[in-house]
């Protein structure tokens, strides 16, 4: 766990920098999907336009979980008083550095995605098609910082060889972890799963799919990678013996079938090149 690089007198977040890393890789990914199919838009301003809502929806769907918790901590921030603006931001920022929901990101960054697709004339389900390789690639990238900055992501004990130990604050409630205890690394084994989704759905790009098709398989088979690894990991299981993710990737799971289906009355978009 390294949740900060100290660099003389600067002292930078590891989540943040691999947060910027997932969208410089995200967005690279995008600006080559655009190519092959020969659209001049911007996918930097795309991106990051998309990674800003995510992280801000990110952080509202963790937060609304527990209203009371964000009502206690709302005064905690504002505890100095408006007089000292500067202590105020820099308590907020505190607060805003962790505790994010993978389910609200995804609403909010798909919304705002679509919205742009509008806006550039590209069509809001197609600009999910070129960005479908992009986001689960992007995803895998970021799942990382979860590991190095201690977000709670961890597996349940294992003895597997690449196991990893965590702080005892590395959990909520902290709990206390013998030296010898190690843990399933679950943020690599979804950056993994994450790599080669996106390289499936670069592959299945090549081809003239219908509208929507690469959507739905993204949704579906991502859905599916988030939902196993949910079994090995440390979430506290609420509907039927399922993590709040667990029922969230099943939605994403039916969405993406839905798409999939839907498509197959869409018509078919062609590549400029085969890349």
């Amino acid at each position: 766990m390294f949740p900060y690089l100290h660099l003389g007198s600067v002292t930078l977040g590891t989540f943040g920098i691999l947060m910027w890393l997932a969208a410089v890789t995200a967005a690279w990914v995008l600006h080559r999907s655009f190519v092959r199919a020969g659209v001049t838009a911007d996918a930097i301003v795309v991106v990051a336009t998309v990674m800003i809502a995510g992280v801000i929806g990110a952080k509202v769907w963790h937060e609304l979980q527990n209203p009371f918790a964000l009502r206690m901590q709302m005064e905690e921030i504002i505890l100095p008083g408006w007089h000292e603006p500067g202590q105020v931001l820099l308590r907020f920022l505190h607060w805003f550095q962790a505790g994010f929901a993978w389910f609200g990101g995804l609403l909010f960054g798909v919304g705002t995605l679509m919205w742009q697709g509008r806006s550039l004339k590209i069509g809001a389900v197609r600009i999910l098609d070129f960005a479908a390789p992009a986001a689960a690639i992007g995803y895998g990238v970021g799942r990382i910082g979860c590991l190095t900055s201690g977000d709670g992501d961890y597996g349940i004990a294992t003895k597997l060889p690449w196991g990893v130990h965590i702080h005892d604050d590395a959990l909520d409630p902290p709990q206390p972890n013998p030296p010898d205890l190690l843990v399933h690394p679950t943020p690599v084994y979804e950056f993994l799963f994450s790599v080669a989704l996106g390289w499936y759905l670069w592959v299945r790009g090549r081809k003239n799919l219908p509208i929507g098709q690469l959507t739905g398989e993204y949704l579906a088979l991502s859905g599916v990678g988030r939902f196993l690894v949910e079994i090995i990991r440390r979430n506290e299981k609420l509907y039927l013996g399922m993590s709040n993710a667990q029922v969230a990737a099943l939605a994403t799971i039916v969405i993406g079938l839905i798409l999939i289906a839907i498509a197959k009355h869409q018509p078919v978009t062609e590549t400029a090149e085969a890349v």
